[in-house]
């Protein structure tokens, strides 16, 4: 996160399905997500348990904002959020979602804290970004209709999204800190060929907000990691003026990883490299010699480069193949250090 060489090569994946670790560790325990204190306590157990198997340094978890707004669903696409005009914005529940985000979170980042295996230490936190949640709110499709219509209501709705940020990131750096190694949110502000709105926006309403929670977390002591997927080159410096440590995400389809690490490298940590059509579609003899070859070059030629998939490892990736990138993880290590 310093965006400095690192004696061990580090592998890091922002969320791997529970799926993927079951069949992996051949024991089901997903369900206990949703069970009593117990359950949830002996859930984090394992999910640790498995982020120290794979070798990682670190156990990746956050909790969503989005998952506990008042009408929330919009940024899944095929509906309006809740927010529509002025009267809707004064008439929202603001005031009650910290308590609402806390109530329903607090009891995982227990649980996850207790059981990080020693020498382990976490990076996330509090899940989504200014964009993501003004999306869940509004709605990608309805968003520009505010924006021409009501433009005071436009800034004040993104204004409100970063004092809410703010307010929940607060009490869960005060308490977890010390837990965390790296802080981060998502937010994904583009797509294969362009940013998901206009660049003057990010600028002027997105990046603003953004900077409170960054400051924030750089206050209590923390790097702050970004990701966010699609083409957002446009606003990339301006993102990184903002002091961000490090950057996740990446497509081959938008840019070869060396794009990233040649525009970047010597500014920010990198993350990832190893895009997931990649992973899904080759096989796992390919994914191994890929991986071992082109890791290999992103950790001679970025600073800051810890290795893994470029945006997530979900439940149809084959295990395979996800495995046979954390083997090529090893066998760089083992090249270097003699130890994988």
């Amino acid at each position: 996160m310093k965006n400095i060489r690192p004696a061990r090569l580090p592998i890091y994946e922002h969320i791997i399905s529970a799926t993927i670790m079951e069949e992996i560790m051949d024991d089901k325990f997903a369900d206990l997500y949703t069970g009593d204190t117990k359950d949830i306590n002996e859930f984090f157990r394992r999910y640790c348990d498995f982020f120290k198997t794979m070798t990682y340094d670190t156990v990746s978890f956050e909790m969503c904002i989005s998952s506990i707004l008042p009408g929330h669903g919009a940024i899944n696409g095929g509906m309006a959020g809740p927010i529509q005009n002025r009267d809707d914005f004064e008439k929202y529940p603001w005031d009650d979602i910290p308590t609402l985000f806390w109530n329903n979170s607090e009891k995982y980042f227990d649980a996850l804290i207790d059981n990080i295996p020693d020498g382990m230490k976490a990076v996330g936190g509090i899940g989504n970004g200014v964009f993501e949640i003004s999306e869940d709110l509004v709605g990608l499709e309805y968003l520009p209709f505010i924006q021409i219509d009501d433009p005071d209501l436009y800034a004040d709705l993104f204004n409100k999204i970063g004092n809410l940020m703010s307010s929940i990131w607060k009490p869960f750096l005060d308490k977890y800190k010390d837990a965390f190694v790296a802080c981060r949110f998502g937010d994904d502000l583009g797509f294969k060929s362009s940013l998901l709105t206009n660049p003057i926006t990010i600028r002027q309403n997105i990046l603003p907000q953004y900077k409170k929670t960054i400051d924030m977390i750089h206050n209590n002591g923390k790097p702050f990691l970004w990701h966010s997927c699609g083409c957002i080159f446009e606003i990339m410096d301006d993102v990184i003026a903002l002091g961000i440590n490090a950057k996740h995400s990446n497509e081959d389809a938008i840019v070869p990883y060396s794009r990233w690490i040649k525009d970047y490298g010597d500014k920010i940590g990198l993350l990832g490299g190893f895009d997931m059509d990649f992973l899904c579609q080759k096989s796992p003899e390919e994914v191994f010699e890929t991986v071992v070859e082109s890791g290999k070059e992103y950790r001679k030629t970025a600073n800051g480069y810890a290795l893994g998939s470029g945006n997530s490892i979900p439940d149809y990736v084959p295990v395979d193949n996800y495995l046979a990138m954390i083997e090529a993880a090893q066998e760089i290590r083992e090249r270097e250090t003699g130890n994988p």
